[in-house]
């Protein structure tokens, strides 16, 4: 009677039914994968932001015709640093500083200081984790003191000793180097080889506190540049993911991946129909393992989630195709930087509902926006 009792709890959590359905384990169908370079991983860091645009700039090297790049993604938060410690410093420490960014400012720090191969600028020793953690703790002590000098005056050495920090912890910065016998800088480098032009890029996101079509600051916390992003209702913001896609183009991604329905460890990410709160222990068991029904999302909801601080720009990503479920349903191709041995082999298969629900923003090559987008925009 017992092993009974077992094999019916078994079928019951493998069979949960759901409007008389019974649900399925997932499964996928890549329709469009655009080429990218290989998972890495952030470690113990807040660079995701880094991490995230520069494999997208890698699969825009590629779309240029290029050979796979693997980008150091720490010269560029090396760089981010000290642009975040002046932006602190001269707002006497009343904005936010720690290790967080938008991929927008990967591009302009890109623009201004270059771009290097991860060989030549690793930051760490051979086999060391990554692990920013007293190395941003003690940088954000140093500008504080800096700020409350006694003296009322900055001595001109402030910054001299901040990049002495970041040359103990991370290594000096490259100033030329070899790259297939030919002597580069970081900014010849990035401009002759990965081909990089800021202007090729668009900000987009979606948000109802703001007239449609027109730029304005992202009103998130990361954005200490205070980067201007082009507001679009969000059934045009999905449209362009999928235009994009369709064009041979990836994007970058900001979003929320706080929720319930995010597993960078499943590989799976959707918006289920039920509150948590109101799911059974089998059907919590079942979520992500399982396929149910997902909320339907409207701007409404998306911008109350926004301005109750459920939805936060708390990681980003690389998008890189879409597929379908087994009933047809469409899940975006999501490359994550936590490693390779998370979810599917890195991947995330983040569903329609939840990108319409937490994304942030996206950047986008302006080749891979529609004319009628950019008339709309008057770009």
């Amino acid at each position: 009677m017992n092993k009974i009792k077992i094999i019916l709890s078994s079928i019951l959590l493998s069979l949960i039914l759901n409007g008389g359905i019974a649900q399925e384990k997932y499964e996928f169908t890549d329709v469009v994968r655009i080429d990218a370079t290989e998972v890495k991983n952030q470690q113990i860091t807040g660079t995701c932001w880094s991490f995230s645009a520069a494999s997208y700039i890698e699969s825009e090297a590629i779309n240029n015709d290029m050979p796979k790049l693997d980008l150091s993604e720490m010269f560029v938060v090396r760089n981010i640093y000290i642009d975040k410690a002046l932006n602190y410093v001269r707002r006497q420490g009343t904005t936010q500083f720690g290790e967080g960014a938008l991929g927008n400012d990967f591009l302009q720090a890109a623009e201004k200081y270059g771009l290097v191969p991860e060989w030549i600028y690793p930051a760490r020793e051979e086999d060391e984790t990554y692990d920013h953690r007293e190395l941003s703790l003690l940088l954000k002590s140093y500008l504080d003191g800096v700020i409350k000098n006694p003296a009322k005056k900055l001595s001109k050495q402030w910054l001299d000793g901040y990049k002495g920090i970041l040359d103990a912890y991370m290594g000096e910065a490259p100033e030329e180097f070899e790259f297939d016998g030919k002597i580069y800088t970081p900014l010849s480098f990035a401009k002759e080889v990965v081909k990089f032009d800021i202007n090729d890029y668009l900000y987009l996101t979606s948000f109802t506190h703001e007239p449609y079509y027109k730029p304005f600051v992202l009103q998130v916390p990361d954005n200490f540049s205070s980067a201007s992003y082009y507001n679009v209702p969000l059934n045009e913001l999905t449209n362009a993911i999928n235009y994009a896609l369709d064009q041979g183009f990836t994007l970058e991604w900001d979003a929320d991946v706080s929720e319930k329905g995010f597993s960078g460890s499943k590989g799976i990410a959707i918006v289920p129909e039920k509150e948590w709160g109101e799911k059974t222990k089998e059907e919590k068991d079942s979520t992500l393992v399982l396929t149910e029904n997902e909320l339907e999302i409207s701007e409404e909801l998306r911008q109350e989630q926004y301005e109750n601080y459920l939805t936060t720009d708390d990681h980003l990503m690389h998008i890189i195709g879409y597929a379908n479920d087994q009933d047809g349903k469409l899940y975006y191709i999501v490359k994550n930087s936590w490693g390779n041995n998370r979810g599917y082999d890195g991947f995330v298969y983040v569903s329609s509902s939840y990108m319409k629900l937490k994304t942030i923003s996206i950047i986008v090559n302006k080749e891979g926006v529609s004319k009628d987008l950019k008339k709309k925009l008057e770009l």
